[in-house]
């Protein structure tokens, strides 16, 4: 009976470890699929001045007026020169940028006319894709709430892992 309770501890072990690295796997080929997938759509749209990452930080300031640790803390923008971006973004117009008023220090970002027409393409892409989520790929409502609950606890795992040098 031992034997057996060691063989089973042994496998739930080893298939911890497989799907904890095939999760990291997926984890980082689903983030540069998702780069992939804007720029194709930027390309058919003619907008070569703006790559997918520019793209997408634009998608996620929105309609918000923020700055740029904003930006960074609020999980926004998973780069790290997020300045770089913002400083091309301003320089191609899709961003305006002033001081903010309460801290002199810190500027505070908002989208232009161009910008929101790229967080309107974006908006318009991933609506195409929340009405063929179910009927293409198999995935509805639960089940992505249940695979956003995971990834969420492994996000807090390894911000513990930072924080408390685990």
């Amino acid at each position: 009976m031992e034997a057996a309770k060691s063989v089973e501890a042994h496998e739930s072990g080893d298939n911890l470890e497989v799907e904890y690295l095939r999760a990291l796997r997926i984890v980082e080929r689903l983030h540069r699929q998702l780069l992939d997938v804007i720029k194709d759509e930027l390309d058919r749209h003619g907008r070569g001045d703006v790559n997918s990452v520019q793209a997408l930080l634009i998608f996620n300031i929105g309609d918000d007026e923020l700055t740029a640790g904003e930006l960074r803390t609020r999980g926004h923008y998973l780069g790290s020169n997020v300045s770089y971006n913002l400083k091309k973004l301003v320089d191609s117009g899709y961003i305006h940028h002033e001081r903010s008023r309460e801290d002199r220090r810190a500027v505070r970002v908002k989208l232009t006319e161009s910008g929101c027409a790229v967080r309107d393409l974006l908006e318009k892409l991933f609506s195409r894709h929340m009405k063929s989520l179910e009927p293409v790929a198999q995935l509805d409502a639960a089940t992505l709430a249940e695979s956003n609950n995971a990834l969420m606890r492994m996000e807090r795992f390894w911000d513990d892992h930072i924080r408390f040098r685990l």
